[in-house]
């Protein structure tokens, strides 16, 4: 049995495949899905490894592959979308699978890679269609003068993809006697919406997710409800653009800054710029925009004004059959229909029994705090020997997101005992929020203080 490559360190090509409408295959395929699973992962395995590419992770019918050259990695890619195209499937059916590169910087923990770079690879693989191979742009400056042959790339130009810091540029590889045209890449871009670019990565949260995205698809209203800094807004920001394609339309309205329960509907107004009416109210104008349109609408920061809120959602839901809403608040808005979903804390590991780094690495909580701590300190690093203190932290922080990430911040000031220390005093040591944050997310001492106004 031959014997698998290193993993590579240093500068790595990764690939992130996955089957379009896999869902819908096992279903009209039943028990033949087996077979048809099992032939993919095969094609797929020997094209990687007749590429020098490292499998490091399988679920259902996805891969993630890491490379050491960028080459190598398209080679790969054009032999896998060949051999899959020229396969006879069972049951007659066509298994399109879509492919995603990106080159970029590997951090190792144990086994694992992390970092943005291997969520960039993720989302950019995620943006395609059954048979599309999307590269980014440093997997293009790297081949483009080398490219297989009966190879050839087409600029797709910059898109936002969910969750990452900038716009990035993609291109598609062509391959001779493949199908080379393909719908709009599953970007931000795409759908009209109002959803911020965020420049921060988003961790955890997977179960979330997908509790809250059956929650949407069997509601029209889901409130997400919990304490200050729990992660209310980013989670729905996330839901947001996790449903993004399922809207027409995605609007987000801001109301943390408003007092006046009279401005809601007006705020919402402003986000998607609709310009009051003589002679209507703005509930009626909002109703005119959204009634004939499939949209989501996020109301975030409910608390201060929820029965103006409350009031709004009602009042559109019923008018609007193809709109659907997520509201974000400290309590549930009482409507009719809706669901109220508390935000957890992320889970903290127990220091008394910790496990070994690659699961700890792999907790919600810790894995924040080192993003977090990385972008703070480029130099730091989870280790053996620090691993117990960054649980600490976490576990004494109560897994509040907002206040790991301050903490976090703080690493470029304090080490990791002397925050431990400090945390006697916890609200003093997390007084490092963005200066464009909004103030109640600045400190967590300010989030809660921003909440005991509202009494």
């Amino acid at each position: 049995m031959a014997t698998p490559p290193e993993r590579p360190t240093g500068t790595v090509t990764f690939l992130f495949t996955d089957i379009e409408g896999s869902t819908r295959l096992l279903q009209e395929l039943g028990d033949d899905w087996v077979g048809v699973l099992e032939d993919q992962r095969r094609l797929m395995r020997d094209a990687i490894a007749q590429n020098n590419g490292v499998e490091l992770g399988t679920e259902g019918d996805s891969f993630f592959v890491v490379f050491a050259s960028a080459a190598d990695a398209t080679q790969a890619v054009v032999s896998a979308q060949q051999a899959l195209a020229g396969h006879a499937w069972t049951g007659s059916k066509t298994v399109r699978v879509r492919m995603g590169l990106h080159t970029g910087e590997a951090r190792r923990v144990g086994d694992d890679y992390v970092g943005l770079d291997v969520h960039r690879a993720a989302r950019i693989a995620a943006c395609g269609h059954g048979g599309q191979v999307v590269i980014s742009d440093s997997v293009f400056a790297l081949v483009v003068t080398a490219l297989p042959a009966g190879v050839s790339i087409r600029d797709l130009g910059e898109h936002r993809l969910k969750d990452l810091p900038r716009p990035e540029h993609l291109y598609q590889l062509e391959i001779d006697g493949l199908a080379t045209e393909f719908p709009a890449l599953k970007t931000l871009d795409v759908r009209k919406n109002n959803l911020p670019l965020q420049l921060t990565s988003f961790l955890g949260r997977t179960a979330e997710l997908a509790a809250l995205k059956e929650l949407l698809a069997g509601g029209r209203l889901v409130t997400l409800v919990g304490t200050g800094g729990i992660g209310k807004t980013r989670l729905a920001i996330e839901l947001a653009t996790e449903v993004l394609e399922d809207f027409g339309y995605v609007w987000l309205a801001e109301l943390a800054p408003i007092t006046d329960p009279g401005l809601v509907a007006q705020t919402l107004m402003a986000a998607i710029d609709v310009r009051e009416q003589a002679g209507r109210t703005p509930i009626d104008a909002l109703i005119d925009y959204f009634a004939p349109k499939s949209a989501l609408v996020i109301l975030d920061n409910c608390e201060h004004l929820v029965e103006a809120c409350a009031i709004l959602a009602e009042s559109l839901l019923e008018a609007c059959p193809k709109l659907k809403i997520i509201a974000t608040s400290r309590e549930h808005l009482g409507v009719p229909g809706e669901a109220s979903w508390r935000v957890p804390s992320l889970p903290v590991p127990d220091p008394e029994w910790l496990p070994a780094l690659e699961q700890v690495a792999e907790s919600a909580a810790v894995a924040l705090f080192v993003d977090r701590a990385t972008a703070a300190s480029p130099s730091f690093q989870l280790t053996k020997e620090n691993a117990p203190l960054v649980v600490q932290i976490c576990q004494r922080l109560d897994g509040i997101p907002l206040a790991i990430e301050l903490a976090a911040k703080r690493l470029s000031l304090l080490t990791l005992p002397q925050m431990i220390t400090r945390l006697n005093d916890r609200f003093r040591l997390l007084t490092g929020g963005g200066r464009t944050a909004l103030p109640r997310q600045q400190t967590l001492r300010a989030a809660i203080d921003w909440s005991h106004e509202l009494l």
